[in-house]
């Protein structure tokens, strides 16, 4: 599984359409209106860096209103969903 963020600057206006658009396409598994220095953050959970790279250079290339995007691809993860699904194996 790979894991990435993607974080987004809009054209003003945007984001309510923008962030519908892109949580339809499939890899996307959430989308975040945020404040600071971007507009959404974008999390994607796909199979393959071929299909992050198809993901983000062709479908999401398709959407409007995208001015910029930074990419981040993850190497581990550290949860505490993680860590308590693992410790409640058989507790039920």
């Amino acid at each position: 599984m790979v894991t990435s963020i993607v974080l987004m600057n809009l054209e003003h206006g945007r984001i309510q359409d923008v962030a519908e658009q892109l949580a339809a396409l499939p890899g996307i598994s959430e989308v975040y209106s945020v404040g600071g220095r971007y507009d959404l953050a974008v999390l994607i959970r796909v199979k393959t860096n071929e299909d992050l790279a198809d993901l983000v250079t062709r479908r999401m290339s398709q959407v409007g209103g995208i001015r910029s995007t930074e990419t981040l691809i993850a190497f581990r993860t550290y949860s505490k969903h993680d860590l308590e699904a693992m410790f409640s194996v058989g507790m039920e």
